[in-house]
């Protein structure tokens, strides 16, 4: 069974080691048939403590690392400047 990878906006850096990441989908309305946005954030685990906020990341799932923490970051797709 393959991990789940999500990819996502840092916008906050939420304690040690841990960051919130904003992931953006695109759903089609089920009644307007119009492509909507939908986001959730999620924690995802940062063994260096290297992401900043803005940059785009990817993380894959992993196992639970705290009651809510299941991802943690596999690389940073684009910097924050």
């Amino acid at each position: 069974m393959s991990q789940r990878e999500i990819q996502g906006v840092v916008v906050k850096i939420a304690g040690d080691k841990t960051a919130s990441v904003l992931v953006e989908r695109r759903v089609m309305h089920p009644r307007y048939h119009k492509v909507v946005k939908r986001f959730k954030k999620y924690l995802i685990h940062d063994e260096k403590n290297t992401l900043k906020e803005g940059d785009v990341v990817v993380a894959v799932e992993c196992r639970p690392l705290s009651k809510t923490k299941s991802y943690r970051l596999k690389n940073v797709v684009v910097g924050a400047e």
